[in-house]
């Protein structure tokens, strides 16, 4: 299960999560995993748009988070990524740094939901694709999962 922060615009006039550019190099690290987008639930830390696209402010992710936890009791992930700083800030109750949070197993209700957060902004800047993707390997590893070979171009 993946966990962004907010809906972006094409995510609000859609009513679906990651439906923009960001949502494109989703699918494509998705696909990379040897999943398809079917095969994962996407969901965000708040339900609507914040003014202005900003982040979630800490009382709006409070409000949305007992809806999120409730999708995550029913969905039973067997992992949690977290793409951005806000959700596993409300989801483990912690304020840190993303430098700290990054990159770094955490136990969400115990060791059966493991949660992974990875910078939001490597779904931005195609740049960092390398370091979310070093990031995915530990969730494909955690999940027994092995990449499919790339298929010549």
């Amino acid at each position: 299960m993946f966990i962004g922060e907010a809906p972006g615009a094409d995510e609000d006039q859609q009513g679906e999560p990651f439906v923009g550019r960001a949502g494109q190099l989703l699918n494509n690290m998705i696909k990379a995993m040897g999943l398809r987008r079917e095969d994962i639930y996407i969901a965000n830390i708040i339900k609507c748009r914040p003014p202005g696209n900003r982040t979630p402010e800490r009382d709006e992710c409070e409000t949305c988070s007992p809806f999120l936890m409730r999708q995550i009791a029913t969905i039973k992930p067997k992992a949690l990524v977290a793409l951005a700083r806000s959700p596993p800030r409300t989801l483990l109750a912690i304020n840190a740094p993303m430098s700290e949070l990054r990159g770094k197993w955490y136990d969400f209700r115990g060791p059966s939901s493991p949660l992974l957060t990875i910078r939001r902004s490597c779904l931005r800047d195609p740049r960092q694709k390398k370091e979310a993707w070093k990031d995915l390997q530990m969730v494909m590893k955690d999940l027994g999962l092995v990449a499919p070979p790339k298929s010549p171009e």
